[in-house]
């Protein structure tokens, strides 16, 4: 599982020319999940993001997680983020999570960051669907973590 998140002052998310999700200040998260991912990889990689220090303190180092910043988090699921991109210049989807695996570990994603941060700072996009996501890249701040599977 792979999760790909950029600090940010503003973020939304558009699906037939509404929005259905946006944020302030916080993290955009494009989540990738792979085949061999399960519901531990989703609960650990949750934990990582929220609790990973990005948001300056006050000397303006990289110190604050994004709860302790008073953020909130935005989480688009990302097919294209389980790529195999080792090899040629076409981008191969097997290792990606089949569309039922995925969507659940999507929903167990998002059940574990507002049972961490509450339901009110987690806005979400939408599994399956031609999405436009708009952004405002504070820093600009990107990482992208993974977690190791404990199969």
């Amino acid at each position: 599982m792979k999760g790909l998140i950029q600090r940010v002052s503003e973020a939304s998310v558009t699906v037939d020319g509404r929005k259905i999700a946006s944020i302030g200040k916080g993290l955009l998260l494009l989540l990738g999940v792979e085949r061999d991912d399960s519901p531990s990889e989703a609960k650990e990689l949750c934990r990582k993001i929220l609790s990973y220090r990005v948001f300056p303190d006050e000397q303006g180092r990289m110190n604050v997680n994004v709860q302790d910043a008073g953020g909130s988090i935005l989480v688009v699921p990302q097919f294209t983020l389980a790529a195999d991109t080792r090899s040629g210049t076409r981008p191969g989807f097997s290792l990606a999570a089949t569309p039922g695996l995925a969507d659940a570990l999507y929903r167990e994603f998002l059940l574990s960051a507002c049972n961490q941060m509450g339901r009110e700072r987690v806005q979400k996009g939408e599994f399956g669907a031609d999405m436009k996501v708009a952004l405002t890249n504070d820093g600009p701040v990107t990482f992208l973590l993974e977690v190791a599977r404990k199969h």
